[in-house]
């Protein structure tokens, strides 16, 4: 089922970019960047960007609704995005052919820069849902396929000795998580992504939402065997919730495909550090900029036009 619904929704990006011009460039020309689902920070922000660095620079990009981190990446191996938003994780799993791409490794790709957290929320209107170990037996949609948030969902799972076996899971997106938990279909959600995510936003502006905590000891063990997450907290305020909820977060990554120029890849960096404060008013999750975390990836090269950048702010970084 997972495959056939991966299958769909890649056979309608498709179509809509044949129709746009016969390949991952508009008629006009632009870089066709890989998001996420209409209803999550990767399309919100990565919009954002793409509007003020089209504005700005000679380098014109079209931010594209899609499945999320996986499917940005195979999207770009077959020539249809020449940018992408990845979790870091996924990201380390395509270059090295493990999990989501065991024993098909794509490394025609490389780092244009790490732009901020993406914190794992569990996410449930029933407030007996305390602990993740209290997920046993319930109904969870633990992320839609061509996305990352599965093996997140695996891993948080997985510390808790629970499996795939111990829930009834359901495989859907950010708005079809909300939508279920809204009527009552499934009993908890994983949404991974920068918070305040749109979709969550929504559900909790009419209902009491709350966000399942992960204790230290779990934490602790989820990070030994699972080294690219880290320790992160959700403020109550976020989502209006009565408390913090302690989690972990991977990093969200833009990369860029074996054609983009230098100068391209220049521009993209320069414009979104150059142009932090305006961007910043227009997402919240520009405030979370930062030049050391964007140039901290370390096992996936960087774009040499990306490099170019970090190194004129006297920063060197491992390039393709």
């Amino acid at each position: 089922m997972k495959k056939a619904a991966a299958l769909i929704a890649a056979m309608l990006v498709l179509t809509s970019v044949l129709m746009a011009g016969g390949s991952g460039e508009s008629a006009s020309g632009e870089l066709s960047f890989g998001t996420g689902g209409d209803q999550g920070t990767y399309y919100g922000f990565g919009s954002v960007l793409a509007q003020r660095i089209s504005s700005e620079t000679d380098t014109k990009i079209t931010a594209v609704v899609s499945n999320g981190s996986q499917d940005n990446i195979e999207m770009m191996d077959m020539g249809y995005y020449q940018l992408g938003f990845v979790q870091s994780d996924v990201m380390s799993y395509a270059y090295e052919g493990t999990n989501l791409f065991e024993g098909n490794a794509i490394t025609d790709f490389s780092t244009i820069g790490a732009l901020y957290m993406e914190q794992v929320q569990i996410v449930t209107l029933n407030p007996s849902i305390k602990t993740v170990a209290d997920l046993k037996g319930k109904t969870v949609s633990i992320g839609s396929s061509g996305s990352g948030v599965y093996y997140n969902a695996i891993d948080v799972l997985g510390a808790y000795g629970l499996t795939e076996k111990d829930i009834t899971p359901t495989y859907q997106s950010f708005g079809d998580s909300v939508d279920a938990l809204q009527d009552g279909k499934i009993d908890a959600a994983f949404v991974v992504a920068g918070a305040p995510t749109v979709a969550v936003s929504t559900l909790a502006s009419t209902r009491d939402v709350y966000l399942v905590s992960i204790d230290d000891e779990h934490i602790d063990a989820l990070i030994e065997s699972s080294p690219y997450y880290s320790r992160n907290i959700i403020n109550a305020s976020v989502y209006g919730t009565d408390e913090d909820c302690q989690t972990v977060a991977i990093a969200a990554v833009i990369i860029a495909d074996g054609s983009v120029s230098e100068d391209a890849a220049y521009d993209i960096i320069s414009t979104i550090f150059n142009d932090k404060d305006a961007i910043a008013a227009s997402h919240n999750k520009g405030a979370e900029l930062d030049l050391g975390f964007a140039s901290s990836i370390t096992n996936i090269p960087y774009h040499p036009g990306a490099a170019k950048y970090y190194a004129e702010q006297g920063i060197t970084v491992p390039v393709k």
